[in-house]
């Protein structure tokens, strides 16, 4: 009695399973997406702000320096570039310029015209190129002490008497020009630095962090920043930007693209999208397969030497009984996998003692004949293999 195997029916998924099975990763976005809005909110309330802006909050901003100005009278203005800051100096005597250009967007010209916007001109944290375009004789002499005391007749050194905070110090390499140096580190390392140069009274100020909001009520810090900045009526604090950078170079790929590409690349990605959801198909449910036969390593051993036997390959059926028993050979006497097969024959010679050329003509040059030759040969290779052991390991 033959029984019948039971038959396979696929089922296509109804509009109510495939929604259940959408409505979990559905939820899992729908989170994904809170998460991120909740990390975004998070990352832009803490966000540190640029070092030094007169707008920011951050420990890292001067806002509070800005304000105290503007409390006292001062007129702060905000400017991110050369040509705001020449603007806001115009048809203003008294003036004082602050500068600072951390990323060094100002190039040498630029930075010699910031540098003479005003008779007043407070350049902070000044690098070696800003150095060598505003103020040749000072050189930069790397960080300073976190504790300075004025030791100077500069009015808003005196006034401050000390500051703390992170330093970088200068040093005056050229005297000729007359400059006063304050708050110095020893070895004639001073974190401000003032030249008065064609009626311009240039400061060279190394105190970044007395100017910010973490550490301006630390020490003299705020009666430094409040009488250096606020000696005149107006104080323009200009950090360069990107608008500073002149805008020459080879035109983009943008703008060398023909207007109509982009439409046509965004055509032809819909028509693609659309193929796709036309002509795409689901997988359906898995189909048992049986394994392909399995095929015993002395029927495949047997397969070819009939296939050997029938072309007549005498030789490549004794190229591949040689290939292992040189293999074997030269695991017992030692050899290593990258032997040469002179390298074997020389290590079975030794240890048989047979000689060396008739071991090579068994081993590779002897050609069979017939069939009875490549019989007599196969039982001389397995005598030698016998007789390598026995002496290897008698």
């Amino acid at each position: 009695m033959t029984t019948q195997a039971p038959s396979q029916s696929v089922l296509t998924p109804t509009v109510g399973r495939v929604a259940k099975r959408a409505l979990f990763w559905v939820a899992v976005a729908a989170f994904a997406i809170l998460i991120a809005i909740v990390a975004l909110a998070t990352a832009g309330s803490t966000a540190g702000g640029a070092p030094l802006d007169p707008e920011s909050a951050a420990p890292g901003g001067s806002m509070a320096v800005a304000e105290v100005l503007r409390q006292q009278g001062v007129d702060v203005v905000v400017a991110s570039s050369l040509v705001e800051a020449r603007n806001a100096v115009a048809g203003v005597d008294d003036t004082t310029v602050l500068l600072y250009d951390p990323d060094g967007y100002l190039d040498d010209d630029q930075l010699r015209e910031a540098a003479t916007l005003a008779r007043s001109v407070v350049v902070v944290d000044a690098n070696f190129t800003q150095l060598q375009a505003i103020a040749p004789n000072i050189a930069q002499a790397g960080d300073a002490d976190t504790e300075l005391t004025a030791g100077c007749d500069v009015p808003a050194a005196a006034r401050a008497g000390s500051v703390s905070g992170e330093a970088v110090g200068y040093r005056v390499i050229d005297d000729s020009v007359g400059t006063a140096t304050c708050f110095g580190s020893g070895d004639d390392v001073f974190s401000l630095v003032q030249v008065n140069r064609d009626g311009v009274e240039l400061t060279v100020l190394g105190l970044t962090a007395a100017l910010t909001n973490e550490r301006v009520i630390d020490s003299g810090n705020a009666a430094l920043a409040l009488n250096l900045l606020g000696a005149k009526s107006t104080l323009v604090w200009y950090i360069p930007t990107l608008a500073d950078v002149p805008d020459a170079g080879p035109a983009t790929l943008g703008e060398l693209t023909p207007p109509w590409v982009t439409p046509v690349l965004l055509l032809l990605a819909l028509t693609f999208v659309a193929a796709a959801v036309w002509r795409g198909r689901r997988f359906g449910p898995l189909v048992i397969e049986n394994l392909p036969v399995i095929v015993r390593s002395s029927e495949t051993m047997l397969g070819r030497a009939r296939l050997y036997e029938r072309s007549s390959s005498r030789l490549r059926a004794l190229d591949a009984l040689r290939m292992g028993a040189i293999q074997r050979l030269a695991v017992l006497c030692g050899q290593p996998r990258s032997a040469s097969v002179d390298e074997v024959v020389s290590a079975v010679a030794g240890v048989t003692g047979a000689q060396r050329h008739v071991i090579r003509d068994l081993l590779v040059d002897t050609i069979p004949g017939t069939d009875a030759d490549l019989v007599t040969l196969s039982d001389a290779l397995l005598v030698l293999e016998r007789d390598v052991a026995v002496a290897v390991r008698p």
